[in-house]
């Protein structure tokens, strides 16, 4: 059986700081990975390397840069470069939502308050939503696998969303996004496929984020919201993912164990991708 074969190999996972990306970090150091966490909140980036380090002992550095500013980028690999050397593994985990590009109903019947329904979308919403998640993906890319093609091997991990494959009510601009981020992984896999580097995708089901949480949980109460429960429902398992739960898939497709796969969008949901409702 292969083997991982990833130890001392040099991972960048932007959005490092946050609740599911820092994890994914720390799975990555668990293998001796050397991480670095990219984050615009370069407090949060420092700590979260602090900790790696101190928990696994693997080298671990916390950057500041924005996904959307290739300066910042090519500022923060040139210090990958001289720490680390060669970046190996790219984990594109920098995304989000906004409530300006939410709608407050579901469905419209033309009665409510074209505020609450796809004409109160804000186009400013839709930018910032599209910006972070697919040219979040987009530029990182564009710096940081310059070192895969030199060294003819690499991986490139993006992270979609359940949304991709079927379009959640409100969230107009998330599930468009994340579609576009399931097409440029598969673009890029065939665009890269002499190169060395491999381009897959994990599609996680749903998890409480604080990106999420002012539609999944009650404010005021701290109860369910109904769309929670519908989305349980909708859940063969029944429950919320946990970041934990996403790190097998990602040891899978960073390592040699999937030397022959490229272009795939996993799943990784509690069935959720599987379940008619009926």
């Amino acid at each position: 059986m292969n083997e991982l074969n990833i130890k001392e190999k040099t991972a960048v996972i932007t959005g490092g700081a946050g609740l599911i990306c820092s994890e994914m970090a720390r799975s990555l150091a668990s293998q001796g990975v050397k991480t670095v966490i990219i984050d615009l909140n370069q407090e949060a980036a420092v700590k979260v390397a602090a900790e790696i380090q101190k928990e696994y002992g693997t080298q671990s550095i916390g950057l500041s840069a924005s996904v959307l500013d290739r300066e910042s980028l090519l500022a923060s690999k040139k210090i990958i470069n001289e720490k680390f050397g060669a970046i190996d593994i790219l984990v594109n985990g920098a995304g989000g939502n906004s409530p300006a590009a939410t709608t407050n109903v579901e469905k419209m019947d033309g009665t409510e308050d074209p505020e609450d329904t796809f004409f109160g979308l804000k186009l400013e919403g839709f930018d910032k939503v599209f910006d972070l998640n697919f040219k979040g993906t987009l530029i990182p890319t564009m710096v940081y696998s310059t070192d895969m093609v030199k060294n003819k091997a690499g991986v490139i991990i993006n992270i979609s969303s359940m949304n991709s494959y079927r379009p959640l009510t409100k969230i107009a601009a998330y599930s468009a996004a994340k579609s576009a981020v399931n097409n440029f992984t598969q673009w890029l896999a065939v665009h890269f496929s002499k190169t060395g580097i491999r381009v897959n995708a994990i599609a996680p089901g749903f998890l409480l984020t604080n990106q999420n949480r002012f539609l999944l949980m009650d404010e005021k109460t701290g109860e369910p919201t109904a769309r929670t429960r519908k989305i349980l429902g909708s859940t063969p398992m029944e429950r919320f993912g946990t970041p934990e739960e996403l790190t097998g898939t990602l040891l899978y497709l960073a390592s040699d164990l999937s030397k022959f796969v490229t272009g795939v969008i996993i799943p990784v949901d509690g069935g959720f991708s599987a379940f008619s409702g009926v």
